[in-house]
């Protein structure tokens, strides 16, 4: 039996430093708890589960075998993290890839005991820009970006311009504009405040998501779901989702399947649950807009209808157990 260690960076109050929106911190515990209660329910694993302050220590996990621990005051979450590695065989992080949290994570932990994608995709992950430079090699579309080399081009046939943080998560100061001169001024402006963020056209079409297991340059799609995005007066906000809204045997499924596959052969260091944005524009087809490199809010809804468990597949495949049913189970 292998001892994993589950740490959740928002609910387990590692940003305490900064101004969390509550709507995020319990995305944060809900993603948290679905994937403590798979893993306890696999019986495969000793399961230590890290609370917030401000919580029970069995939240979530009623009546199911999960060791609680309490988040500490005052030290910091990769310090927390190097230490309570070395006492478990895994560690399972969820964080946000905002200022490369996710990351100096990974880098605390080591590879050794890490448990998803390897620290060279969460740098290019962690990047919206970077991400689409790589996408973009393989061939997969990308929104078209501003860059000191190429700056965009307002006559080109775009509904609207966004900007948002390079490496930001939820639709967080993420605005949208008509007017393409005013969309640069705004993101040379925060650029000139060291903000790190990027200028996008806006894609139009059905916003989506694409939950993955990924493992060494392949991946298997789990659950095709709509993304709930609204803007009010410019600003964007993410809304929630529909799990497994499109079908995996419907011919738009079929072309995420494939689009998955691409996605994973352009970074073999997708490991674990895997979240792909896109949007399906109704003349160019999927445009991806980000890739999320860890477990999504996805996860919990998946959870609740599909006839797998999810991170019992994650451990298995960790840990290089039953080898050829991974092979069959991962093929793309």
């Amino acid at each position: 039996m292998k001892k994993i260690l589950l740490y959740e960076y928002l609910s387990a109050n590692g940003g305490a430093d900064d101004y969390v929106p509550a709507e995020l911190r319990m995305q944060g515990r809900a993603m948290r708890d679905a994937v403590a209660r798979d893993l306890a329910r696999s019986g495969d694993v000793a399961l230590t589960c890290v609370a917030g302050h401000d919580e029970a220590l069995d939240a979530g996990g009623a009546g199911l075998a999960i060791e609680w621990c309490c988040a500490p005051f005052a030290i910091p979450a990769t310090r927390f993290l190097a230490a309570e590695s070395r006492r478990h065989d895994a560690v399972w992080v969820i964080a946000p890839e905002t200022g490369g949290v996710l990351r100096a994570l990974c880098e605390a932990v080591g590879p050794a005991r890490w448990m998803g994608c390897d620290a060279a995709t969460l740098h290019i992950a962690g990047s919206k820009r970077r991400t689409a430079r790589y996408l973009a090699l393989a061939g997969i579309a990308t929104p078209r970006a501003w860059s000191v080399d190429a700056p965009l081009d307002p006559a080109h046939n775009a509904s609207a311009w966004v900007v948002k943080p390079d490496d930001g998560a939820g639709a967080v100061d993420t605005h949208v504009f008509d007017d393409y001169r005013i969309a640069e001024y705004v993101f040379l402006r925060r650029a000139a405040a060291q903000e790190q963020v990027t200028l996008e056209e806006w894609i139009s079409g059905d916003t989506l998501s694409l939950s993955l297991l990924c493992a060494r340059g392949h991946a298997e799609l789990l659950g095709i779901n709509r993304q709930h995005i609204q803007t009010c007066n410019g600003r964007v906000a993410f809304e929630g989702l529909t799990a497994n809204a499109v079908a995996l045997s419907s011919p738009m499924g079929a072309m995420c399947k494939t689009l998955a596959a691409r996605v994973a052969r352009a970074l073999p260091g997708l490991a674990g649950f895997v979240g792909v944005d896109l949007v399906w524009h109704p003349h160019r087809g999927p445009v991806v807009i980000e890739i999320n490199p860890r477990v999504t809010c996805a996860y919990p809804a998946l959870a609740g209808i599909l006839d797998t468990n999810m991170a019992a597949r994650v451990v298995a495949e960790h840990f290089e157990l039953d080898g050829d049913v991974k092979r069959r189970r991962y093929a793309a």
